[in-house]
């Protein structure tokens, strides 16, 4: 049970802000059924192919793959693409878009997560920073050659029946080589990351926009992890950056710490999609 104190803090937050930041790692895709890759065992509980050849996921997770082995990179991001695409995302994300619209839409989303599941949601394609680029975009596995990004065509990758490799994967549509999905890998130096640095500076007008306006921000995080904390450097940092009135909330059901400055951050030790339940109920006068 949380304690008195900090379930009207959260509410009062909660209720009382004008702007919402949504932060989101592998964790707020978990209640979908999406794995999140955390150790090498667990990850090859989904790809036990991968484990009888030794191979991790930040091993597969690296751009050589398709130079060196194209149908077996398309085999791990193809059946990645196919599930994503098939996955409805969980509740959370609907009671999110509720909450946002409640605030005349004034939110932004910056997630880690590659499934496109935000947009698919309904939030605004505009106001998502995906940070390591999504699996609903392509690009040539070779940067320089210039042809850029693309939609993902789901059709171009087909899975071989029984095995694991893909037996047709896209190509580019300039140079004709082999494509890859517009994903930040592990020793990456192919990435193309323009789409992603569009999004990211409609984000930095947003937040000097709400800076400006001397709005009160909640900064919400869900499921962000140690072992890539890029997302839990962000919502920390933003904390940092928004002078007035900020509230910092930190879901996670095992690492829902939170540092002691600023003031106005909470951790709620439980999932993405109960969590999310759970504050939200608190707004509407629940108890969490």
């Amino acid at each position: 049970m949380i304690k008195t104190s900090k379930i009207r803090a959260i509410y009062k937050a909660i209720a009382e802000a004008d702007a919402v930041v949504i932060t989101a790692g592998a964790g707020m895709g978990v209640d979908s059924g999406l794995p999140d890759f955390r150790g090498n065992k667990g990850f090859w509980r989904h790809f036990p192919e991968l484990e009888k050849l030794g191979v991790g996921f930040t091993e597969i997770a690296t751009p050589h793959w398709f130079y060196e082995r194209p149908e077996l990179a398309w085999a791990f991001y193809g059946s990645r693409l196919q599930q994503y695409s098939k996955v409805k995302p969980h509740a959370g994300f609907d009671m999110l878009l509720d909450y946002v619209k409640s605030k005349n839409n004034n939110y932004f989303v910056i997630t880690s997560n590659v499934d496109g599941h935000f947009q698919k949601a309904g939030f605004d394609p505009n106001k998502v920073y995906e940070v390591h680029g999504s699996l609903t975009h392509f690009q040539c596995a070779d940067r320089w050659c210039g042809y850029g990004i693309w939609r993902a065509d789901y059709s171009t990758v087909r899975l071989a029946k029984g095995e694991f490799r893909a037996e047709q994967y896209p190509r580019c549509g300039r140079c004709g080589g082999i494509a890859r999905p517009n994903v930040l890998m592990f020793d990456d130096d192919q990435w193309i990351g323009s789409r992603s640095d569009k999004q990211e500076s409609r984000f930095i007008e947003w937040r000097k926009h709400t800076i400006a306006a001397k709005q009160k921000v909640i900064i919400i995080e869900i499921g962000a992890g140690v072992d890539v904390n890029t997302i839990r450097w962000i919502g920390e940092n933003l904390h940092t950056l928004f002078p007035w009135d900020t509230t910092f909330i930190r879901i996670n059901p095992k690492q829902s710490k939170v540092p002691t400055w600023p003031t106005g951050a909470y951790g709620v030790k439980k999932t993405g999609l109960e969590g999310i339940r759970k504050i939200l109920e608190a707004y509407k006068g629940g108890d969490l």
